[in-house]
């Protein structure tokens, strides 16, 4: 039996999650040019009630470089077992272990990122449901 739709599927949420990370080396890069972010954020209207102040700044700061490694750890982990599930599906080896390792990077990865990689989580998701409910063909020979 061919796993097509499952490699496929694969594919794309790899895809997404390398979009991911790019997301979360944007956000580092981001804080590593304070500059740049804080003349953006810190001049505004001069109304006090809608600009940052140095505080929130400090803040969105922390956030970034944290958010930032977050993406980028659980991308490169999530990218990387769904190679291994694409390998495992290679000639319809292991499908079900194939399927329930595409599962949980998805569930997982979804809930670490606090749902950023849910997109990505979802081709992943179908691939896995794909890989667990698609049973080959058997014959019956009389």
């Amino acid at each position: 039996m061919k796993r097509t739709a499952e490699i496929v599927l694969g594919v794309i949420g790899a895809l997404g999650f390398a979009f991911m990370a790019a997301v979360g080396a944007f956000m580092l890069w981001l804080q590593n040019n304070r500059e740049l972010f804080e003349t953006e954020l810190t001049t505004g209207t001069g109304d006090p009630t809608t600009d940052f102040s140095m505080e929130e700044f400090e803040i969105a700061m922390d956030f970034l470089g944290a958010g930032g490694w977050v993406l980028i750890a659980s991308a490169i982990v999530a990218i990387v077992l769904g190679i291994v599930a694409m390998v495992l599906l290679k000639g319809n080896r292991k499908p079900v272990i194939a399927g329930i390792l595409f599962i949980a990077t998805a569930v997982i990865v979804s809930i670490v990122t606090t749902g950023v990689g849910i997109l990505a989580g979802l081709f992943y998701l179908i691939a896995g449901i794909l890989c667990l409910v698609r049973k080959p063909k058997t014959t019956l020979e009389m």
